[in-house]
């Protein structure tokens, strides 16, 4: 009898562990904190690459997850593309860039 208890003991248990794991967040979203430093980081990265003359910035399009910025759209010369990605690189607070903007 004892040994009944303990293994329906155990499968209670085991129940348990699963079902709070089960309620786990993901990764795929972030807090309320994280959205609001990711809106800081994504307006100081463009606020820097609007300040860069040499640059058109209003076909570079910046979006921040977690501190990683993602730059896209286009610009006129391939230097521009390394030169976007390191001003974004430069920002206080980011931990990466994926630059995936294009050559027009």
């Amino acid at each position: 009898m004892k040994i009944a208890q303990k293994v329906v003991t155990a499968v209670f248990a085991a129940a348990t562990v699963f079902s709070v794991v089960g309620c786990a967040g993901t990764s795929t979203k972030e807090g309320t904190g994280e959205y609001v430093d990711d809106a800081v980081l994504t307006t100081k990265v463009k606020a820097s690459i609007f300040n860069e003359p040499t640059l058109k910035t209003t076909e570079i399009n910046v979006e921040t997850f977690k501190g990683t910025v993602q730059l896209s759209g286009f610009v006129a010369q391939p230097g521009d593309i390394t030169k976007a990605g390191e001003i974004a690189r430069g920002v206080k607070g980011v931990k990466s860039v994926k630059n995936d903007i294009r050559v027009k």
